[in-house]
């Protein structure tokens, strides 16, 4: 009886017997796919009730494509929403706007005779500023309604702006002796700061360097405030320039009481004034209103009693108390001339005195009205 040998056609080939398990041999997708996973060796050793763990559940490739799909639809839909809403914003967004130059006119007034003096009381009380304001009170905000494009608070915010640079350039006395420059400066548009710079440093009559455009300015050499009371008289006007833009337009007449800077007792009939009326556009978008800044597109200023002949670009030159225009008309203006052209402007000062009424006769109150 022979034992247990090689089959016929000799020695398997897979000595193992791995070909009777092949079909039960777990590929990796299979392994991936496995929602339990069997403890290591070492973990055995604690004490653990199961002898597997559950593993997080894996989302199918095609439901992740949807997900993904449906996140890019609702950012593009939150986009569209955005896009539409801007569109639809009564109060849009300001785009960047360059600020153009300051185009100024200075015209000197000259008086037809002498300049009458007196003391700074009463040649205010008597005068055609009577009934002016002082300072900054002059200065007065219209009633406030939003337009089209700006909320009131913007409308005001503006007009107040434009209130600061007209006291600040018309009433501050270190700016009207030409202490200091920078009240005004700050105020404007970074786009007309080089301007300004060199309107103030180096001065010109060229319709856009005249520093007289900008602020009022005397020569502390030539004059000085008889009393720091400025009398003004005014209005602020404002409107839209555009759908991002404001408009602001100031008209105000400031009366100054000057005298010459002597040492010692001043005359009492050494006091005189001087009258400027300022005429100024100011531009506000959006950035300048929020920054409270402003553009000063024009300026037209009429300024006396001067002479003609009084250069105006740098500072205005007034007339005091006794003294008269030269006979010299303005400065000339060649047209064959290159470069920037000059003006060359002036006016005659005639002040209509105030209205006063007659004083009511002895029987006034108990006369009859006049008939037509």
């Amino acid at each position: 009886m022979t034992g247990r040998g090689e089959p016929p056609e000799g020695p398997p080939d897979n000595p193992g017997g791995e070909d009777e398990y092949r079909s039960l041999v777990f590929d990796e997708s299979f392994i991936r796919a496995a929602r339990l996973q069997e403890f290591s060796a070492k973990e055995r050793m604690g004490h653990h009730a199961r002898a597997v763990r559950s593993l997080p559940g894996r989302v199918p490739r095609r439901h992740r494509s949807r997900a993904g799909i449906t996140l890019v639809v609702l950012i593009a839909l939150a986009f569209a929403t955005a896009v539409y809403l801007g569109f639809r914003n009564p109060y849009p967004t300001s785009v960047g706007r360059q600020a153009e130059p300051l185009q100024a006119t200075v015209v000197p007034l000259a008086p037809q005779g002498r300049v009458p003096g007196g003391t700074a009381e009463s040649l205010v009380a008597d005068g055609p500023a009577a009934g002016y304001a002082t300072g900054a009170s002059g200065i007065n905000l219209p009633t406030v309604r939003r337009t089209q494009n700006f909320s009131d608070s913007q409308v005001t915010m503006a007009l107040t702006t434009a209130k600061d640079y007209l006291v600040n350039s018309s009433l501050d006395p270190d700016v009207l002796t030409g202490g200091v420059v920078r009240p005004v400066g700050r105020l404007l548009d970074p786009d007309q700061t080089a301007q300004f710079d060199r309107s103030v440093d180096s001065p010109a009559a060229d319709g856009e360097h005249s520093a007289t455009g900008w602020l009022v300015r005397f020569d502390p050499a030539e004059v000085e405030l008889a009393a720091p009371d400025i009398r003004v008289h005014g209005s602020l006007t404002y409107r839209e320039a555009g759908a991002d833009v404001l408009e602001v337009v100031s008209d105000h007449t400031f009366t100054y009481t000057l005298r010459r800077p002597v040492s010692g007792p001043h005359r009492a009939d050494g006091d005189s004034l001087f009258t400027v009326r300022r005429v100024l556009h100011f531009l506000l978008d959006r950035e300048d209103i929020r920054l409270h800044r402003l553009e000063v597109r024009n300026a037209y200023v009429q300024a006396g009693p001067q002479s003609c002949s009084a250069p105006t670009a740098e500072a205005l030159h007034p007339l005091l108390a006794g003294e008269r225009a030269d006979p010299r008309g303005p400065t000339g203006t060649d047209p064959y001339a290159t470069g920037a052209p000059t003006t060359a402007l002036c006016g005659t000062l005639a002040v209509t005195p105030p209205a006063r009424s007659p004083p009511p006769g002895p029987d006034a109150a108990t006369s009859p009205l006049s008939r037509p």
